[in-house]
């Protein structure tokens, strides 16, 4: 069984053939931001700009928002409703390969809490010109984390990027960031299906994939910011699991 399988996928829209990058942004509870990162994406004026939310049944309604959306911009906006809870790297698995099946070239992860600034897509799917892998990154020069952060979440963050990267020998800066633009042989060549981690260390997995794929990566320095509605779902729990699971990839490897 592969990673993305889940009980049911509920697909609200379709993209139109002009669609050139697709937006794929994974929800949970995210209703107070939803409608906004869909009005300051679509301010950008990016031709052919398609974003695809990927929704777990959030209890507090940001799957029938996201519907909604759909039918206010048909052809450039679809809904994927799973069934449930499945876990972020199914979450993105599955978006992938929703965006797959569209003649888009360019494919973009992102957060819909607006850590990862909608401003920065324009320069990052630019930079596909000449990458297979455009990576956002805090951690290398002129990137940066929210300056009001408190002390413990910056060390955490830090804590977690380096002690991934030197157990899996990354070579990219940012190892835990979850804000990427692909070429779409580039996520053909990864290989969606043999991705197996579902939490935090989603995309440390996909950036050890990218490596080992000899993928041209080109780093992209942002300022992360603090998201301005909801919840953080991160915790020192979910670091260490990610350090486990990564950890056991890593032997297996060898």
């Amino acid at each position: 069984m592969s990673m993305d399988e889940t009980n049911e996928i509920r697909i609200v829209g379709d993209f139109h053939s002009d669609i050139t990058v697709i937006v794929v942004i994974p929800t949970f509870n995210e209703a107070e931001n939803i409608r906004s990162i869909v009005d300051q994406l679509f301010a950008l004026n990016i031709t052919g700009l398609g974003i695809l939310f990927v929704d777990d049944a959030s209890p507090d309604g940001t799957g029938e928002i996201a519907d909604g959306l759909a039918n206010e911009h048909p052809g450039r906006l679809v809904v994927a409703n799973r069934s449930g809870k499945l876990g972020l790297g199914t979450a993105y698995v599955a978006g992938f390969k929703i965006a797959l099946d569209s003649d888009a070239p360019y494919i973009v992860q992102m957060d819909c809490d607006f850590s990862h600034p909608p401003t920065e897509l324009p320069p990052m799917v630019a930079a596909l010109d000449n990458a297979d892998v455009v990576v956002g990154t805090r951690y290398s020069h002129g990137g940066a984390v929210d300056p009001n952060w408190k002390m413990s979440r910056v060390l955490l963050s830090k804590w977690a990027n380096c002690g991934i990267r030197a157990i899996l020998g990354l070579k990219i800066h940012d190892a835990t960031g979850g804000f990427k633009a692909y070429r779409r042989q580039a996520l053909e060549q990864i290989g969606l299906d043999r991705l197996t981690i579902t939490g935090f260390g989603f995309q440390a997995e996909v950036a050890l994939r990218t490596q080992r794929c000899d993928l041209t990566v080109k780093e992209h320095p942002y300022t992360f910011m603090e998201r301005t509605a909801g919840k953080s779902k991160m915790s020192v729990q979910i670091a260490l699991e990610a350090f486990w699971r990564l950890t056991m990839l890593r032997i297996k490897a060898k």
